[in-house]
């Protein structure tokens, strides 16, 4: 099998992650199975990473692979504030990574990555490919459960919508994954980045979702 092939089927075989674009902001959210095959290797995995106070990340395929992005588009977000004195733009970002995934295509990063946050244009997410190929999305899932998790968003997502809106609408986008998606489960995490910064629900905002 290529080293394309292996990337592809990696990123397809675990995980849930959603983005969105809301009017006020974005919500990245994601399940906390991690999984080798069959077998369930951890049931509180991280899946979606703080990168500064503007800006965070989803992961989905190899953790290692995975991580090491997130490590770099760290360290560069944090030298860019230092010299530029101000936050990266989120475009950049993802050029960042885009690049980086681009100059290892002939032995690919096994990750797929969602980048969000809010600058001074406004709230974007973007989508990138093991490969470095780069979209913007207004809402968009990645990861074996995507397809469950796209039904409900074609179904509820609609442009214009506040965070407080659209949360319950991402709760029942990542549980229809994890009801139906064998690699998705256990829990899940959900980050709302907006003019306030980065922020991760707390167990009880999540309760209170799920009663909604």
């Amino acid at each position: 099998m290529s080293q394309n092939n292996i990337a592809n089927n990696l990123v397809l075989k675990g995980t849930t992650t959603i983005g969105v674009i809301c009017k006020d902001g974005v919500i990245l959210a994601s399940d906390t199975r991690v999984t080798m095959g069959y077998y369930v290797a951890h049931k509180c995995g991280k899946k979606v990473y703080k990168i500064d106070d503007h800006l965070g990340m989803t992961i989905a395929g190899t953790v290692a692979d995975a991580q090491k992005v997130v490590d770099i588009l760290t360290a560069n977000a944090q030298l860019y504030k230092i010299n530029m004195n101000r936050p990266l733009p989120v475009s950049s970002a993802a050029r960042i990574i885009a690049n980086l995934l681009f100059s290892a295509r002939y032995m690919p990063l096994s990750t797929q990555v969602l980048i969000g946050g809010v600058d001074d244009t406004g709230p974007h997410l973007f989508n990138l490919d093991p490969y470095g190929s780069l979209t913007e999305e207004k809402s968009v899932a990645t990861g074996s459960g995507s397809p469950l998790a796209y039904g409900v968003l074609e179904d509820k997502y609609k442009e214009g919508m506040t965070i407080d809106e659209l949360l319950p609408v991402i709760v029942k986008a990542v549980q229809s994954a994890m009801k139906r998606d064998v690699a998705s489960g256990n829990n899940y995490n959900i980050t709302v980045i907006n003019t306030d910064g980065y922020r991760e629900l707390t167990n009880e905002e999540k309760s209170k979702l799920l009663v909604s």
